[in-house]
C-alpha cells in the first residue's frame, strides 16, 4: 500500500507486535502521516523499503534476526533512501555518534509523548535532524571541539558574527526545541524566533536543524549535559 502523494509514508520496524500496533493506532489519527508497512527485524525492513519506498523508517535497535544499527547503515546506501528515526528504550550514549555517522536522522525514546513522535517524523521527513535536549547533551559530551585550528576556529569566527540573542536561539534550536518552545523559554514570540533564524541563516548559512547541531557542537556552544530545565 502506498500513501497519498502529499503524505509521509512510515515503515515501523520493531520485534514487538504490540508496540507496532500501538504506533500504528497512534499514527492512523494523524493527518499527513500514513503507516505503509511493518517489519519485525532489520532484514525484513530492507526488503520492504525496496518494495514500499517509505519516507521515514521508525527503527528499533535491538531485534533478533537483524538489528537496527546494521539495517540503518545499509539503508544509508540506498538511492533514494528513507530517513531513519531510531526508537529505543535504552541509553545509547556510546552509539549515538556511530549511528548518526551511519545515516540515522534522529533519536527518540520509546516512552516519549505521541506529540514528540509526530514532530520527529515530520522533522526527519523534511530533512532535519531530530534530537531532543537529552540527546544533544550526550552528543556534546562526546564531541568536544579542539582548542585551535581547522573547523573549531572557523565555527567560532562565524559565531562572533551573531548577537547574543541570535546565539541563544541557535543553541536552543541545536538542543532540539521548536519555535514555540524557544519563544516560551526566552520570552519572545515564535514569529520572532523565525526572524532570528532567518538572520542566522543570512549571517552564517545554517538551515536545517542538522546544520545547527553540527555547528553548535563544533563551536563549543553546547558544552555540557542535558538542557531540560
Amino acid at each position: 500500500m502506498t500513501p497519498p502523494a502529499d503524505s509521509i509514508g512510515v515503515l515501523l520496524v520493531d520485534d514487538h507486535a504490540i508496540f507496532r500496533a500501538g504506533l500504528r493506532a497512534l499514527l492512523s489519527t494523524v493527518p499527513g502521516i500514513k503507516v505503509v508497512g511493518e517489519a519485525s527485524d532489520g532484514v525484513e525492513a530492507l526488503g520492504l523499503i525496496e518494495k514500499l519506498a517509505p519516507d521515514v523508517v521508525l527503527m528499533d535497535l535491538e531485534m533478533p534476526g537483524g538489528d537496527g544499527a546494521t539495517a540503518t547503515a545499509r539503508i544509508a546506501k540506498m538511492n533514494p533512501r528513507p530517513k531513519v528515526l531510531i526508537l529505543t528504550m535504552y541509553s545509547e550514549e556510546d552509539r549515538l555518534i556511530t549511528l548518526l555517522t551511519a545515516g540515522a536522522s534522529g533519536f527518540l525514546s520509546k516512552d516519549a509523548e505521541g506529540e514528540d513522535l509526530i514532530k520527529a517524523i515530520r522533522a526527519v521527513a523534511a530533512g532535519d535532524m531530530y534530537v531532543r535536549p537529552k540527546a544533544a547533551g550526550i552528543l556534546a559530551a562526546r564531541i568536544r571541539p579542539i582548542d585551535h585550528g581547522t573547523p573549531a576556529d572557523e565555527a567560532r569566527a562565524k559565531l562572533s558574527k551573531l548577537s547574543d540573542r541570535e546565539r541563544e536561539v541557535l543553541r536552543h534550536v541545536a538542543e532540539g526545541y521548536n519555535g514555540p518552545e524557544i519563544g516560551s523559554r526566552i520570552g519572545i514570540s515564535s514569529k520572532t524566533v523565525e526572524t532570528y533564524k532567518q538572520r542566522i541563516a543570512e549571517k552564517i548559512g545554517l538551515g536545517h536543524r542538522a546544520d545547527y547541531v553540527r555547528f553548535a557542537l563544533t563551536a563549543g556552544l553546547i558544552t555540557s549535559g542535558p538542557h531540560d530545565n
